[in-house]
């Protein structure tokens, strides 16, 4: 079809059309300049994009951080020059300021290039306009209903009068490889029945995935899906009929009673991969020849290269920009009022955009007496989360089905429901993926969110764990039932390489505190995080709370590892390093060397992570090089701990997957007790005097 018959057909402006046609060529001479990219779904997917962004979405470009502003996820990361093309012509301001765009016509022309503000797949917090980092498929939706949930929250609950502070919708562009993926299903199942009807899924349905047309593999009616989910569907037959997408649109503004899903049926941009008539995986660049095909067809010059004609800048700032500076002023006027009106309020709304912690937000968080029973970490843990959570009103979170096991619960706060938005008990059901990814868009507009679930179960979500750490999104989960102790339960619910799994992620903080007063203060840790995202792994059985008069202070936790315990004067000759439950073990077996006069120091390490951030000199002085007699205790794999054990230490861990049994018998089973530690102290001993 040509670009006079695309524009009588579905009835728009001439600039209108250039503006569509001129975001196609910015793609295509982009990925064919790279030899890199997909040209294809930002093709097709130009007029839904354009109509979209220039006549609905709620966003002003000059103030891309207005908290107020619609949000939108495009989910395909793929098609990343869509979303680039918007923002250059949108003119959307760089978020450090000045007169910089976000992406300018240069960053276009260096699109998959190294440093560029054009990378790939879109990236939070490196090209400002992006919302959320994407790429992995299914992951952008999962986001965007956290997001929806999210703004529902804050409508509900941040109003000055009758006023709601926040009234933002979540728009997600999605493609038929998002809606394979199932964590899509997961999240579009949860969205279903919370009614969330300020979100929006655009689904792209072009049948195209890289391995072929979709028939290869993906037959089901998704309506049919989507109606059962209890969402709102409409179609669009042609991605091209601009009346028809904003029909669609102004259907959704109109629906309050359940999230809508829009299937727009779409032709993919197509273009042979080559580069000089040679395929290039993986890749939608047209060749020089389709290249000219294609601009022919959008009537184009041929040989124009990251051309914007006349009057495209204009009609995005007429559109979306005079729209958008609009809205927002009228957002601020309401804050100034409420300001003056609710000073409270305003101090409120304030703290929570800038991400700041209010004034006392830990001084309830209980010390807990020494105790040698104790208590099981989870037990401690939902105290101390109870404890700031009363303080933290923009905290919320819950857990995947398991809240009276994971402890997760909080006290005296209703849960977030269809007709509850404002609750901050999040019941997740059996649905860890799409937790993990929720969790993230709660934590994406702003809001101090956790998930919970068992340790072993974090292989379900290790995907937007990983993405929380790509975006320094500050978010944490709480993972209980750490290890074999477990027991009856057997191996498949006790962890053994999922601490190393986690510590493996770059730069996620993971936590496994000994007892009661090192869950205090890692909570003190996580929730002073700004730009990284963290994990609690904790015990289902009762640890002793170690006597603090006796032992160091738990304050060691904020740097990782800690001397618990030590020598008289300072200079051991044998190290003991346990995490978590295994710490009470090191203390065993340290009371019994020192009764025989050996010189040993205990230390705790909850987290590698934290320790390695500690400068050199604080790292020798808990393990001091010279000291190579060292026994470190971890009921799960073995694999790291040589870098504190040192070559020669003994590593006392899981070489098996566990056993079903009680916990008493899986410990002797595998050798985690007082007397096997002293046993491997005194074998580090001896190596360590013949040395």
């Amino acid at each position: 079809m040509s670009a006079a018959d695309t524009k009588a057909k579905a009835g728009i402006s001439e600039i209108d059309q250039r503006s569509i046609d001129t975001i196609r060529t910015l793609t295509i001479d982009a990925v064919q300049k790279a030899n890199s990219g997909h040209a294809g779904a930002p093709m097709a997917l130009a007029p839904v994009a354009f109509t979209l962004w220039n006549r609905y979405l709620r966003y002003d470009p000059a103030h891309p951080h207005w908290p107020n502003r619609d949000r939108f996820v495009l989910s395909v990361g793929h098609a990343s020059m869509l979303l680039y093309s918007l923002l250059h012509l949108a003119g959307v301001a760089r978020e450090d300021g000045g007169n910089e765009p976000a992406v300018s016509l240069d960053d276009i022309k260096q699109f998959r290039q190294l440093d560029s503000r054009t990378p790939g797949h879109p990236e939070y917090h490196f090209t400002t306009g992006v919302e959320v980092t994407t790429g992995p498929l299914g992951q952008g939706v999962a986001n965007s209903v956290g997001m929806a949930m999210g703004g529902r929250f804050l409508n509900e609950r941040l109003a000055y009068g009758d006023q709601p502070l926040f009234d933002f919708n979540v728009y997600a562009l999605c493609s038929d490889g998002d809606l394979m993926e199932g964590v899509s299903a997961e999240a579009a199942s949860i969205a279903g029945h919370l009614r969330l009807s300020n979100l929006c899924w655009i689904y792209d349905s072009n049948t195209v995935t890289i391995e072929g047309h979709t028939d290869l593999a993906f037959s089901e009616e998704v309506a049919t899906r989507f109606l059962a989910y209890g969402w709102q569907v409409l179609r669009v037959a042609d991605a091209n009929d601009v009346a028809a997408v904003a029909h669609s649109i102004e259907t959704f503004l109109q629906s309050h009673d359940r999230p809508t899903l829009i299937i727009v049926n779409s032709v993919i941009g197509y273009g042979a991969p080559t580069k000089q008539g040679t395929p290039k995986a993986h890749s939608d660049a047209l060749g020089p020849d389709e290249v000219k095909g294609a601009k022919r067809a959008y009537g184009w010059p041929e040989d124009a290269q990251f051309l914007v004609p006349d009057g495209v800048y204009e009609n995005f700032r007429e559109g979306i920009g005079a729209r958008g500076a609009a809205l927002r002023a009228e957002w601020q006027a309401l804050m100034d009022e409420a300001k003056a009106g609710d000073p409270d309020l305003a101090t409120e709304v304030e703290s929570y955009l800038a991400g700041e912690l209010p004034p006392g937000w830990d001084s309830d968080i209980p010390t807990f007496p020494a105790d040698a029973k104790g208590l099981a970490t989870r037990e401690s843990s939902g105290k101390v989360l109870n404890a700031v959570a009363a303080k933290v009103p923009w905290l919320l979170g819950g857990s995947a089905d398991l809240a009276p096991s994971n402890k997760t619960k909080l006290d005296g706060e209703e849960a977030l429901g269809p007709f509850t938005p404002g609750g901050r008990n999040l019941h997740f059901g059996v649905r860890e993926h799409a937790m993990g990814s929720i969790v993230n868009g709660l934590g994406l507009v702003g809001l101090r969110a956790y998930g919970a679930t068992f340790l072993v179960f974090s292989d379900y979500m290790r995907p937007p764990i990983r993405l929380a750490a790509l975006m320094e999104l500050p978010v944490f989960h709480v993972f209980t039932h750490d290890s074999i102790g477990v027991g009856e339960d057997g191996p498949t619910h006790q962890p053994v390489e999922h601490l190393l799994a986690l510590r493996a992620i770059p730069g996620l903080v993971t936590l496994r505190p000994g007892d009661a007063n090192e869950v205090a203060e890692a909570y003190r840790v996580v929730m002073t995080l700004k730009h990284q995202p963290a994990v609690l792994a904790l015990s289902r059985q009762p640890l002793p709370t170690l006597d603090r008069s006796k032992f160091a202070p738990a304050s060691g936790v904020a740097k990782g590892a800690y001397v618990l315990a030590d020598a008289e004067g300072g200079k051991p000759d044998v190290i003991l390093i346990g995490t978590g439950s295994e710490v009470q073990l090191c203390v065993g077996a340290y009371e019994a060397l020192t009764a025989e006069g050996v010189k040993a120091r205990v230390v705790s390490m909850p987290s590698w992570d934290l320790f390695e951030q500690q400068d050199e000199a604080y790292r020798n002085s808990v393990l001091p090089p010279e000291v190579t007699a060292r026994v470190a205790v971890e009921q799960g794999t073995v694999m790291g701990w040589d870098r504190y054990a040192g070559s020669a230490g003994t590593i006392l861990g899981m070489h098996t997957f566990g056993s079903s049994a009680p916990i008493k018998d899986l410990q002797t089973k595998f050798g985690f007790t007082p007397e096997k530690v002293l046993e491997a102290a005194r074998a580090q001993l001896a190596r360590a005097t013949k040395g």
